[in-house]
């Protein structure tokens, strides 16, 4: 195959999502012999010692990435964010009750799941905001008795992401926070003090579809339900470091590569995750100032839970959606296209997507809107 001409496209694709060049690249290096070793990492044994070399750096890398306390363990495991939705409940409801906030789209999904497994109670939901909003923490109805409560960090489908987790301490609750991190993890810092367990699909800031990380706090395990298939439980997995079945070993080498090209990233003095944190920041701000600044584009959700991560926005005339995507492919700017369930369009700016890629996708938003007047 040749290589296509001129640079590549800038993907706002939801996820799977656009990976750091620079990770592509020394992928494809490695592609057929990793480190001399006359194997590719898709070829390796699981237990053998390239690929031990290989899962070790990667969780001590991102352990040290986003700062996670000596008491919880990181877990690689398999079945995305929606498997998390059951194997959660088989792991920490103990059969009673947990309580979830429901913000969108992903956590409405948690709720549904987490419902064949326990009392899945909800404490509060923006529904009737049209999931524009965030609902005020002071006002959750949290259960005295609850096993955890679950919230979706960052709302893929409906543009929303809580700026600070909530302190469940202070609401009087005991019960651990849970949180679906999928679609903002390694954007900006983790208050590991305020979380029991965190997971996410890697496909979106992380690496490839097929990789699953969980961080779960120590005590949190060996309560799993007697249904809870043994490859699922908590303790289990961490028992044998993510070997007790074949881990996604291409999965993990991948995410290892990109936690690797996040440490080495660097804003002024700012280095890691806080360097994409500030990165992010501008970018966000720099698409929602324009939308904002335009009767030709409009954003729904309150301006204090906007997602840094995927920008949902509508043109004021839908007739012109088609002609819109049209002419962003020509751009180079690809899958803007909104979720089928809200429509219009939607950017989503993680953390592989550069400045440029932003940028780029406003000066074709401006002309776009020029052409049209």
């Amino acid at each position: 195959m040749t290589k296509p001409a001129g640079p590549r496209p800038y993907n706002f694709s939801a996820g799977p999502a656009a990976m750091p060049e620079a990770v592509l690249q020394r992928a494809a290096a490695e592609m057929l012999d990793w480190h001399g070793s006359g194997m590719g990492v898709m070829e390796m044994s699981h237990r053998g010692k390239e690929f031990g070399a290989i899962c070790t750096q990667a969780e001590a890398d991102i352990r040290e990435l986003l700062a996670v306390p000596s008491q919880f363990h990181i877990l690689f495991m398999q079945g995305g964010g929606l498997g998390e939705n059951a194997i959660v409940p088989m792991n920490l409801s103990r059969g009673t009750r947990a309580d979830f906030v429901l913000t969108g789209s992903w956590s409405i999904k948690s709720h549904k799941e987490a419902q064949r497994y326990c009392e899945a109670k909800v404490v509060a939901s923006n529904a009737a905001d049209g999931h524009t909003r965030l609902p005020d923490p002071a006002g959750w109805q949290l259960s005295a008795d609850a096993s955890y409560v679950h919230v979706c960090t960052n709302e893929t489908i409906n543009g929303i992401e809580f700026q600070q987790l909530p302190d469940l301490a202070a609401l009087g609750s005991k019960a651990p926070l849970v949180i679906d991190f999928s679609s903002h993890v390694a954007s900006r810092p983790v208050d590991w003090s305020r979380v029991g367990l965190a997971f996410g699909g890697a496909q979106k800031n992380l690496g490839p579809a097929g990789l699953t990380i969980v961080i779960v706090r120590d005590d949190l395990l060996g309560h799993a339900l007697q249904i809870c298939p043994s490859a699922f439980n908590y303790k289990t997995v961490a028992d044998n470091q993510s070997m007790y079945n074949t881990p996604p070993t291409w999965g993990i080498y991948i995410a290892g590569l990109t936690f690797q090209w996040l440490r080495e990233q660097q804003e002024g003095e700012l280095r890691g995750v806080a360097a994409m944190e500030a990165r992010n920041v501008a970018k966000a701000r720099l698409l929602y100032d324009f939308i904002d600044g335009s009767d030709f584009y409009a954003n729904k959700v309150d301006p204090g839970c906007r997602s840094r991560m995927n920008v949902p926005f509508f043109l004021a005339d839908e007739s012109r959606n088609e002609a819109f995507l049209a002419g962003a492919r020509e751009a180079g700017l690809l899958q803007l296209k909104g979720h089928k369930s809200v429509g219009g369009m939607r950017a989503s700016i993680y953390n592989a997507m550069p400045l440029a890629g932003v940028q780029a996708l406003v000066a074709y938003m401006r002309e776009f809107e020029r052409s049209r007047a």
